[in-house]
């Protein structure tokens, strides 16, 4: 099974980039996409079915912001919307699809720090209560926080900055740590220099450069760990400020 997982920045700006045509090649069985910017109920049809896929979607209330969905090539046993807390559900944060063994959830982190704190110390009591469940998850998205010094470049001088202060790493810690959940592209790839995310000013150079941060992620839980068979970044991609994060799984739909 063959995940991806991308932070599109604007659905419609990431269409009008090559988005669609990226997608017909990936052959992902699932693609989780963060922060479309605009109402499903407003898109064309291409955009929320395309080829080879049903296309699921959790809109934000206010216009032009967060959202999130899901392209499943196999229609999923049931789709969860939100979390059930406001934060989450009214910013459209948090949308899972469930197969018969598993879920697969697309996620998005809020960028603001105090909004971040607000949302963590609800989204980890869920995180918590999936230890004690049967089913298994994947969950994949920004969650806009590098973690170690090695998902950021120049990390002595981002240390006060949102997406790399103490309290935000710590939580990863939590997550990576006493909770359970595993980095499923740090199984794979352990070198530095490794990011999903340039800043949008000089986007290209920094790219080449590899000036940037790895925010995106997809965690499973510790008895999924042996199903990690592969993961990478697509850097050619170019559909926004991020880059795709693709893993492939030894499971079945």
């Amino acid at each position: 099974m063959k995940i991806a997982s991308i932070n599109v920045n604007g659905i419609r700006g990431a269409v009008e980039r090559g988005f669609l045509d990226w997608l017909g090649e990936q052959d992902a069985d699932v693609v989780c996409v963060q922060n479309l910017k605009a109402k499903s109920f407003e898109l064309e049809d291409d955009i929320l079915y395309p080829e080879g896929y049903e296309g699921y979607f959790l809109d934000a209330e206010q216009d032009g912001f967060a959202g999130v969905g899901l392209y499943c090539r196999q229609i999923p046993k049931a789709i969860m919307y939100g979390l059930g807390f406001e934060q989450c559900d009214n910013e459209g944060r948090f949308l899972q699809a469930d197969y018969d063994k598993f879920s697969v959830a697309s996620f998005l982190m809020p960028e603001d720090p105090h909004a971040k704190q607000r949302f963590i110390a609800q989204y980890s009591e869920y995180l918590n209560k999936l230890r004690r469940k049967r089913r298994e998850y994947i969950i994949c998205g920004t969650w806009n926080i590098a973690h170690k010094t090695i998902d950021l470049a120049n990390w002595s001088d981002y240390q006060s900055t949102p997406g790399f202060r103490p309290e935000e790493r710590a939580f990863m810690d939590q997550v990576f740590g006493p909770m359970g959940f595993i980095d499923t592209f740090r199984e794979i790839d352990r070198d530095a220099g490794q990011y999903t995310y340039w800043p949008k000013l000089d986007q290209e150079v920094q790219r080449h450069r590899q000036d940037g941060w790895r925010l995106d992620y997809q965690i499973v839980g510790p008895n999924l760990q042996r199903n990690i068979k592969d993961a990478w970044i697509d850097t050619e991609a170019r559909f926004s400020e991020f880059a795709p994060l693709i893993v492939e799984y030894d499971l079945e739909i």
